[in-house]
């Protein structure tokens, strides 16, 4: 009779602990992150791009062997008038983002690729392409090179972005060449328009590649020279005119 006690004892100590297991509220973690899906080989980068309802555009790049090198494919499907187009090019570096715009506010998209290399500097370029609404034919647009003035004390790492519906580069300015050179801490920044689909370029910061003067220089004392008196020329000559008279009147007497 006492071990069969303590044996329902323990059985109703048991559910009890279940029971007051089972109302404790669990802990939910963080939801999981979706997998972005991997490429299939040869693609090595994608992007759709929405322009309007039923204007896709998918940005691939793709290419085996060196990664410094490759080609782009644009996809436009305008699936409201069932059609379909390709866009094809060869590619230096790697792409690193698409922009979309409509910079001459003409209807007709542009899709813009940004492409890195990696050479002496990490220098970027652009594939710009301007697509007809009317038969969805591409437009390569030459994207302009840094003049003198621009491209001094450049060494790379552009930032791109769009804003009010310009092309916006951003990049570091440097001080001297190969592995002397050393940021100035100023940035240029240049807006891209678009006008008769040729680019027109404007300089949007008032930037400095000269290295600031270290504090007190301005202030500096002047040298020893600057405070000793001077005398005046005339002074000098009226002195001498003087004298010489003074001279004569001797004489006389």
């Amino acid at each position: 009779m006492v071990r069969r006690f303590y044996y329902i004892t323990f059985l109703m100590a048991a559910v009890t602990m279940a029971g007051c297991g089972g109302n404790q509220p669990k802990t939910v973690g963080p939801p999981a992150k979706p997998k972005v899906p991997e490429l299939m080989k040869p693609f090595r980068y994608h992007k759709m791009i929405e322009v309007s309802p039923g204007q896709n555009y998918d940005v691939f790049s793709w290419g085996r062997g060196s990664q410094e090198a490759g080609a782009f494919m644009i996809l436009h499907s305008d699936s409201a008038a069932i059609k379909y187009t390709t866009t094809t090019g060869d590619l230096e570096g790697q792409i690193i983002d698409v922009y979309n715009s409509d910079m001459d506010v003409d209807g007709n998209p542009e899709i813009l690729i940004a492409a890195k290399s990696k050479d002496t500097i990490n220098r970027t370029s652009i594939y710009a392409f301007e697509f007809s609404n009317d038969n969805g034919k591409a437009n390569k647009l030459d994207f302009p090179k840094l003049n003198n003035s621009q491209r001094k004390g450049y060494r790379g790492d552009d930032n791109f972005y769009i804003r009010d519906g310009k092309l916006i580069r951003e990049f570091p300015i440097y001080k001297g060449s190969g592995k002397d050179a050393a940021s100035t801490g100023a940035k240029r920044q240049l807006e891209y328009g678009l006008s008769r689909n040729e680019f027109t370029v404007k300089q949007l910061s008032k930037d400095s590649v000269d290295v600031a003067p270290k504090a007190g220089t301005a202030n500096a004392a002047p040298n020893k020279q600057d405070d000793k008196p001077t005398t005046k020329k005339s002074e000098k000559k009226s002195s001498s005119k003087s004298n010489k008279k003074k001279k004569h009147k001797r004489h006389r007497e």
